[in-house]
């Protein structure tokens, strides 16, 4: 029995000085970080293709999702469909508008969500005005993340 109690002492003992150990291993970790710089170092031609894929709005398309606010068919539809743009856009001037046409239709649909709950989000707003409006998968234009730089070059 005595030999089973001093085991358990052993056993408490050494789970006390593994903690110990994790802690200065952490509390060192913590105290000694410092301020630093990253280099990247990458090809010589990465950053003309990644201007290219900028400028290529074909190259800049994800699955995403947008409302569809405005469906006509007709002569008058593009007349229509243009005045509904700029009523949303005064509404709405930071959600983008777009006009395409699958035929016989005109259609306007805004916004660039990446998830289906964005555009649910947004989806009573827009339907105050637009009672109609329901939401479409549709491949967008990704909507900016950051809008300084990250990391900016320093010379």
């Amino acid at each position: 029995m005595a030999r089973n109690h001093q085991h358990k002492i052993n056993l408490v003992q050494a789970i006390k000085t593994t903690m110990w150990i994790v802690f200065l291993l952490l509390a060192t970790d913590v105290y000694c970080q410092e301020k630093g710089s990253i280099r990247v170092i990458q090809p010589a031609g990465l950053d003309s293709l990644l201007a290219i894929s900028k400028n290529n709005k074909a190259y800049n398309k994800i699955e995403g999702y947008r409302v569809q606010i405005f469906m006509e068919s007709g002569n008058e539809a593009v007349g229509r469909a243009q005045q509904v743009i700029a009523d949303f856009a005064a509404i709405h001037p930071n959600i983008p508008t777009y006009l395409s046409f699958g035929q016989p239709y005109y259609r306007v649909r805004v916004g660039n969500f990446r998830t289906r709950l964005e555009a649910e989000s947004q989806l009573p707003n827009i339907s105050l005005r637009y009672s109609k409006a329901f939401i479409i998968k549709e491949n967008i234009e990704p909507p900016q993340l950051f809008s300084v730089p990250i990391n900016p070059i320093e010379p």
